[in-house]
């Protein structure tokens, strides 16, 4: 018998069988340009936001493309042998974290220093099937 934080812990594990997770660490452009296009891709069908991303005209699009192949390359090899078109594929989940920022300075008039804040992110997607 086991005690219940193993018996939790199996619970987890089996919920999350069919859930994939892919994360994108540091990326150099600012959390708000990149929340732009995380929103127009969550919840989507896989191949239809794969399909936007490849088709939108904004920077960030080609990260997010990159890092969704990554999360559907995971789903790949966490279920051997399945199909990733019978699976419906829906991007359950996408947020976008700040990261770290670096601070420069910009020589201002009269002697005076503006500060650069060059902002960076974490994404992070998750994969899941329609039925949950």
């Amino acid at each position: 018998m086991g005690s219940r934080k193993q018996d939790s812990a199996l619970a987890r594990k089996a919920a999350n069988a069919d859930v994939v997770k892919a994360r994108l660490n540091d990326c150099p452009s600012s959390p708000r340009k990149m929340r732009l296009v995380a929103d127009i891709i969550r919840g989507e069908n896989v191949d239809k936001a794969l399909y936007i991303l490849k088709y939108s005209k904004k920077e960030a699009s080609n990260k997010l493309e990159k890092l969704l192949l990554s999360a559907m390359a995971n789903w790949q090899a966490k279920n051997e042998g399945a199909d990733i078109e019978e699976a419906n594929l829906i991007v359950k989940e996408i947020y976008v974290d700040s990261a770290r920022q670096l601070k420069r300075l910009r020589p201002a008039p009269q002697g005076r220093g503006y500060r650069i804040r060059k902002r960076s992110n974490h994404v992070t997607l998750i994969l899941g099937n329609k039925e949950n």
